[in-house]
Parts: structure tokens; C-alpha cells; sequence
């Protein structure tokens, strides 16, 4: 079954640059209903507005991480299960232990180019 390009997909990251990264390499891909929010507290705002079938985050960010996010994501009801993969540049081990045990689906490292995401994307879809 081949992924639904219109599914609603939420971009976070704090810096603008990645947002527009993410976007243009999304895409490629063909995913053509991307939002994006400049950090998890905003992120928030939006998930409670909209239901995305897709979160991808960064995890530096300020006031709220995208692990905070993740977090906050997993514990209410009606996103618990949305897919969520969490970009990052340091590949540190501890941190991607925490993000499994809080929840993640897929994890990132930057930098990386389309193939890589649609490979996680797939990962996640179990497609």
C-alpha cells in the first residue's frame, strides 16, 4: 500500500533552514500537506488544533525539546499513536535510549538527503 501523499505531516525544528530542508525534501518525495511549527510548544498548539498522520522534530530546541514533545505527544489520548521520528545532530546513544523508551518511531541523524527519510518514513509506515 503506498503512502497516502496528502496525509497531513507536521515539520518542528527552531531553526528555519531545516523547516524549509525537511519541506523541500518531503516534496520530493511527493508528501504535499506539510505544516511546520518553530518549537514544541507550538507544535502543540497545532497538534490539538489538527491530526497529523506524521510528526518529524528536532530535538534542540527551546523553551519545549522535541523530546519534551514527544513526551507531551505520547501522553494524551488522541496522539499517542501518531508516528513520530525525531532529527537530531548528535547521535548520542543516551538520547536515543531516552527517545525509545519515551516513544519515538524513527529516529534521524543529520545530515541526511531524501532516500534517508523515505527510508525511515517507510520504516515507520511498514511499508
Amino acid at each position: 500500500m503506498a503512502l497516502d501523499s496528502a496525509m497531513p505531516i507536521l515539520v518542528v525544528d527552531d531553526y528555519a533552514t531545516m523547516i524549509r530542508i525537511i519541506r523541500n525534501l518531503l516534496k520530493q518525495l511527493g508528501f504535499i500537506n506539510v505544516d511546520d511549527a518553530s518549537d514544541g510548544k507550538q507544535a502543540l498548539e497545532k497538534i490539538k488544533k489538527k491530526k497529523y498522520s506524521l510528526i518529524i522534530s528536532d530535538w534542540n530546541m527551546e523553551p519545549m525539546t522535541g523530546y519534551e514533545l514527544l513526551k507531551e505527544v505520547r501522553a494524551l489520548e488522541e496522539t499517542k499513536r501518531t508516528p513520530f521520528i525525531m532529527v537530531t545532530a548528535e547521535s548520542k546513544t543516551e538520547n536515543v535510549i531516552a527517545a525509545k523508551k519515551a516513544g519515538v518511531n524513527n529516529y534521524i541523524v543529520k545530515p541526511f538527503n531524501a532516500q534517508t527519510l523515505k527510508g525511515k518514513i517507510d520504516a515507520v509506515f511498514g511499508e
